[in-house]
């Protein structure tokens, strides 16, 4: 919720606590938040396109109803989920999924990757986690290259790699670290993936209003 990005003092200019409430769920409803961030992100450096993965601890509040439907899965370390993210040259969000916490980040790959306009961009980089000849392809088709090392346990060799820029992945991490100062984005508390979605959404708009 909005409160952990703003402190009280903040609030209680705003009006009553309710009536906050209700404006924030018709934001949620009506997907303003992501409209802001989508807004924002129309400069964006695409040179080089950086994805990945991380795990996001789901509050026991947060579970109720159909879990797989709000993108919330049960595993031995308890309930998560996934945010999965791709950011810019700078290290800055351009766009992001949710899934469950149980689900390979190289399925989510090619719907993460269909959100980017790659029509500019030279290179899309990620970690061993995503290496997958039919990824490789999907990457390939969407006009762009590739700079994902393969696994020790292939056959094939790493000489299409740039270790230089695969150095510079760790924009995505940053971007990450940046996200979870965020305590209502480090740990989830909302039941509805629309209202994650959208708290994830405002996040990422911090960033970019920074700038």
């Amino acid at each position: 919720m909005p409160r952990t990005m703003l402190k009280d003092e903040h609030w209680t200019r705003l009006g009553k606590t309710e009536t906050i409430y209700k404006a924030y769920q018709r934001w949620f409803r009506s997907n303003k938040l992501m409209a802001l961030f989508t807004l924002l992100i129309k400069d964006a450096d695409l040179e080089w396109v950086f994805i990945d993965g991380t795990h996001i601890k789901a509050h026991q509040h947060s579970s109720s109803g159909n879990e797989n439907l709000q993108s919330i899965s049960k595993s031995v370390a308890g309930r998560a989920t996934k945010i999965h993210l791709a950011v810019d040259a700078h290290g800055n969000p351009i766009t992001f999924l949710l899934s469950d916490g149980t689900t390979h980040d190289v399925k989510v790959a090619p719907d993460l990757i269909d959100k980017v306009d790659l029509s500019d961009t030279e290179v899309l980089c990620a970690d061993k986690g995503y290496d997958s000849d039919a990824l490789r392809a999907h990457i390939e088709q969407a006009g762009t290259h590739d700079n994902i090392p393969r696994k020790r346990n292939t056959q094939s060799f790493n000489d299409h790699m740039d270790w230089d820029l695969y150095k510079a992945r760790h924009l995505v991490e940053n971007a990450f670290a940046k996200l979870k100062q965020y305590r209502a984005v480090a740990t989830r508390f909302d039941k509805l993936k629309q209202s994650y979605e959208n708290t994830v959404a405002l996040a990422c708009a911090y960033i970019w209003l920074k700038l």
